[in-house]
Parts: structure tokens; C-alpha cells; sequence
């Protein structure tokens, strides 16, 4: 069995129950989005973006933390993230009552920053994801807990959680759209949705400045990118790894790749049809559904997700004078 068993996977949906929300699914059905979605589909979104510190990432922190045992609560947790991650670690960090110790990029968003200071994290900056990934495992060789942002086991089974409440709310779905950052989110929700729904079609998708998991589709193994190069800094993730990819290639069917203005336009539906203010990794799937995938997905019964949305006006701002 590659990934978690559905057996493990409604026990930790049931442990979560009461602190994490059962997020909601929304039609996409108003006259508003005739002629942007897929003919004929009927397309139903997961608003995870209203889940605890924002985002699916508060499922696997939550589950990462509860394993600690005394020892490791005393030593602290790291981890390193643009954002989500280092929210929902933070805010895990701080109900749990363990010292957070965050590593982000300089370039990061300062309402993230400042989101997990006010939790109570210790927020250091560095040049880059890269730089700031160094950081962790620095801190990780020093005592803490490492809490990567998506290569552990807790993190691919949050993410399952989600991929079985959304088979459950949505049952008619037949394809899944999927982003891509590191591959915890699509890894978790594919190996879920597959043992759900063996006849589900799951599609991944990916910037194409930030295709790591593409890239080691194709490979046949993981890959480390030169360099990430994409507006949607939750998506950039420079590299992938084992466990998720293994998990991923097991269950996913193929993936697409966006540009960085295909997001945009699908951050701009969101905010002018639901009232959403997407971050870009939250609009990735429906700038998939809007743009590469449209003619091809018409007719089906299509399942996306808003993964989360931490972004602040001005950056949100800045970001949509490019369009």
C-alpha cells in the first residue's frame, strides 16, 4: 500500500474532528460563470481556504504536532515555508502549548510573517526558499522537530483527510484538479480520492516556473529545480521528494502546467463572482479548469479546490496590476 490506508485515514478525520473545520463545497452555478467554465461541466469547489490558519496545511501540522512525545514538545518544532505551512505550524505549535521556530524567505509576504509572530512563532528571514529550507535542517540538527512543509507522513495523511471529506460532501465528482506545491496536498487527496473512487480522474497542477513534480514525472524519480520562477510562492517549492512522489505517481493521472497570468485571471474570477480574495496557489486549479483543460474537461462532473488564501491587500494589490 503506498500512502495511507482508508482505514488510517477516517481515524485522523475523526481525531480532527472538533478542531478543524469541515470546510465547505460551493456549486459553481451562478450566471456569472457562463462561457469561463468547461461546457457543459458542473463544477464544485472545496473552500479550504476557510480552514484553521487558512489553509488545508493546519490538517498535517495538527496531526505533526500531536505526535511529539515530552521530550520533543520540550526542544520545539521548525519548519520552513512562504507561508500556509508556517501558519498552521504556528498556529498548531501555539494550541499545543511547544515553542515554534519558523524559517521563511526574505521576499515573504510580511502579513505571513506577522500572522506567525502574533501566534507566537520565532520567525527568521534568509535569500530563499533554499536558503531558508537550510535553515530548517540546521535547526532540525540542533534539537527541534522538523516539521517539513510537506514530506512527512502526517502531512500526506492531513491532506488525505481532505481528499475523504471532499469524496464525502461531493460524491458525483469524477475528476479532481489539483495544485501542486511540494506535492503533500495532491499527494494525500489523490491517495484518498483513488481508494474512494477508483474510477476518479486526478490532475495535478503546477506553475509552469515551479514544475518540480513534472519534471520528476517525467524523470521517473525526484528532482531538484535550478531555480523557482512563479508568482505563487505557496506552489514554489525548488524540489520534490521520496515519499511524496512516490505517493503522487501512485495515484495521479497526469498534470497540467499554468503561467503565472492564467492564475491571475482565475484570482480575478474569484474576487469578482464569489467576493474571494485568492491568493494565486488557491486560484491555480481554477485557472486550470478556465485555461488548459477547458475544452477537454467539458461535460465532466469537476471537483477543484481554494487551498488557502493568505495574502495581504497590498500584495493581492500589487500582483493584480500585472493583469
Amino acid at each position: 500500500m503506498t500512502g495511507p490506508t482508508s482505514d488510517e485515514i477516517s481515524a485522523a478525520l475523526a481525531s480532527l474532528r472538533g478542531d478543524l473545520i469541515e470546510t465547505p463545497v460551493l456549486p459553481l452555478k451562478s450566471t456569472r460563470w457562463e462561457g469561463l467554465l468547461p461546457d457543459g461541466a458542473d463544477v464544485t469547489v472545496k473552500l479550504e481556504l476557510f480552514q484553521q490558519a487558512g489553509s488545508f496545511k493546519a490538517r498535517g501540522a495538527l496531526l505533526g504536532i500531536r505526535q511529539l512525545d515530552a521530550d520533543q514538545r520540550a526542544a520545539g518544532v521548525v519548519a520552513a515555508s512562504g507561508g500556509n505551512h508556517a501558519l498552521a505550524v504556528s498556529w498548531a505549535a501555539k494550541a499545543a502549548g511547544v515553542d515554534a521556530l519558523i524559517a521563511m524567505p526574505r521576499a515573504t509576504d510580511p502579513a505571513r510573517i506577522a500572522g506567525c509572530e502574533a501566534l507566537g512563532a520565532t520567525v527568521t528571514l534568509h535569500d530563499n526558499m533554499a536558503a531558508a529550507f537550510a535553515a530548517m535542517n540546521e535547526a532540525a540538527d540542533a534539537g527541534r522537530t522538523l516539521m517539513h512543509p510537506f514530506e512527512a507522513d502526517h502531512m500526506v495523511l492531513g491532506s488525505a483527510t481532505c481528499g475523504y471529506e471532499y469524496v464525502t460532501q461531493a460524491p458525483q465528482i469524477d475528476t479532481f484538479v489539483i495544485p501542486i506545491g511540494g506535492g503533500g496536498m495532491i499527494s494525500g487527496m489523490a491517495c484518498a480520492i483513488k481508494q474512494m473512487n477508483p474510477d476518479a480522474t486526478v490532475i495535478g497542477v503546477e506553475p509552469y516556473g515551479a514544475d518540480s513534480m513534472s519534471q520528476s514525472f517525467a524523470a521517473g524519480a525526484p528532482v531538484t529545480l535550478d531555480k523557482v520562477a512563479t508568482i505563487a510562492d505557496s506552489l514554489g517549492a525548488p524540489l520534490a521528494m521520496p515519499l511524496t512522489y512516490g505517493v503522487a505517481r501512485a495515484y495521479v493521472d497526469r498534470i497540467v502546467k499554468i503561467a503565472d497570468h492564467e492564475m491571475l485571471v482565475a484570482m480575478d474570477h474569484y474576487q469578482n463572482v464569489l467576493r474571494i480574495t485568492a491568493e494565486p496557489a488557491c486560484a491555480a486549479a481554477l485557472a486550470a479548469i478556465t485555461g488548459p483543460l477547458k475544452a477537454e474537461l467539458a461535460g465532466r462532473q469537476i471537483g477543484i479546490i481554494a487551498c488557502g488564501s493568505n495574502i495581504s491587500l497590498a500584495r493581492y494589490t500589487e500582483l493584480m496590476q500585472a493583469l
